[in-house]
């Protein structure tokens, strides 16, 4: 990735916070749906099911939102390739706000029977067609801003913004949980967090509204006329590895914040408040650490930094689930927050490294495909595969093992990838990338 000029801080510091708080309110969006799936979905919607296929069916309309982000990404990344990357910020907003809109509108299945469950199929899938295009055009727009030796620092703003988005969901779904009775929450309370996105998009678009096209998009003369074919024919090996690559980080955060809530609750007996806390706890912290983590991205490069996150992430597998599985909060929290920490260890640093390894003129493509095929990988099937691994289990270690098997491969996934990180400046005159 070439600089085209140099930012200054107090500009690049306004474009990284309208950057994150896009992420954040569109991952409020996709999060408020898995943790409803966790708690209440199941019943409402798939009313003639066992609790435990109830649970899995929920999960399913949560994994379609996935499959749907690499088509998302397809569809915007071509428009930012074509286009640039802040019309894509300002349309993938508008769709992912709408749907989740939607989804608190919809009637349950004892008011409109099977029709019920086949709108909220269709609206998780616009959801993620639009979360599909939002990482690509926030990550971007930051990173071809951002000068080359702190890239990873400020390209890690956005990748605050899903931590921040978490919260937010699991905040508001924690305060209506613990305020209301469980017949108000059931009947009402759980549509309240998807309505309250509407006042988030709506935010979210006035921030974004004054921001500056990317730097490197408007140096381009020679854009790609079709860049998903370009990315097919010379890339596709590259989107592969890096899809494999990220899988871990999505199937070790969506066990965390997803499959354990659901397994904390209805097979470990803790309360959803206990359950809700020890997660949010150890995602603020997780949160928090990303823009240090990416400081030693910017210093020691991108690719030993995901080889350490799947590393510990193996490591740490089997004692997470051992102490989630006490249904102690401290332990759970303990558990929680290490494998955080492993998954923020590499994913600091991708909003650096995906674009570095692309070329400009495909660069919104591809990037942004493989991060969201990585996410079908692991973020779409980990719910799934755990919610049904765990059935029958006192500790369900076939999770962990399944959780240990998937960081083994994206090691082996990133160890296959080149180091991308701009050799600085005193070192080489002129700098080049």
């Amino acid at each position: 990735m070439h600089d085209v000029h140099t930012v200054r801080a107090p500009s690049m510091l306004r474009l990284a916070a309208a950057s994150l708080a896009g992420t954040a309110i569109e991952f409020y969006d996709f999060f408020v749906y898995g943790t409803a799936a966790a708690l209440v979905l199941g019943p409402l919607f798939f009313p003639t099911f066992s609790p435990l296929a109830g649970t899995l069916a929920a999960f399913a309309t949560f994994g379609v939102g996935f499959v749907a982000r690499p088509l998302g990404s397809m569809l915007f990344g071509h428009i930012g390739d074509r286009r640039g990357r802040r019309p894509v910020l300002v349309a993938s907003l508008l769709l992912t706000g709408a749907a989740t809109v939607a989804v608190g509108c919809v009637p349950t299945y004892d008011s409109i029977g099977t029709a019920a469950p086949v709108l909220l199929l269709v609206l998780r899938f616009l959801q993620g067609l639009g979360l599909g295009g939002e990482w690509g055009g926030a990550v971007l727009l930051t990173a071809e801003h951002a000068p080359a030796e702190r890239r990873a620092l400020w390209s890690s703003f956005p990748q605050i913004g899903p931590s921040v988005g978490f919260v937010l969901a699991n905040g508001v779904m924690l305060m209506l949980s613990t305020t209301l009775s469980d017949a108000q929450f059931a009947a009402w309370g759980w549509r309240v967090p998807f309505w309250a996105a509407g006042l988030l998009a709506a935010a979210g678009l006035w921030l974004r509204s004054s921001l500056a096209e990317s730097p490197s998009f408007l140096k381009m003369e020679d854009h790609a006329r079709v860049p998903l074919a370009e990315v097919v024919r010379d890339h596709w090996r590259l989107v592969l590895l890096t899809a494999g690559g990220l899988a871990v980080g999505y199937a070790v955060f969506y066990a965390v914040t997803t499959w354990s809530l659901a397994y904390g609750v209805e097979r470990l007996g803790v309360s959803r408040t206990v359950m809700l806390s020890c997660i949010m706890a150890a995602v603020v912290v997780q949160g928090s650490l990303t823009p240090v983590v990416a400081l030693l991205g910017d210093r020691y490069g991108r690719r030993p930094l995901c080889l350490a996150g799947c590393t510990a992430s193996a490591l740490w597998m089997f004692p997470m689930i051992a102490l989630l599985s006490t249904g102690e909060p401290l332990f759970m929290f303990l558990g929680f927050l290490v494998a955080l920490l492993a998954f923020i260890t590499m994913f600091a640093v991708i909003a650096a490294y995906l674009p570095e390894l692309y070329e400009p003129r495909v660069r919104c493509t591809g990037a942004a495909v493989g991060y969201n095929l990585g996410g079908v990988l692991g973020g779409a099937l980990t719910p799934i595969v755990a919610t049904a691994v765990a059935e029958g289990e006192r500790v369900p270690w076939g999770v962990a093992a399944y959780l240990t098997g998937i960081a083994l491969f994206s090691l082996g996934c990133f160890a296959l990838l080149p180091e991308t990180r701009p050799v600085p400046r005193m070192a080489v005159a002129p700098a080049t990338e």
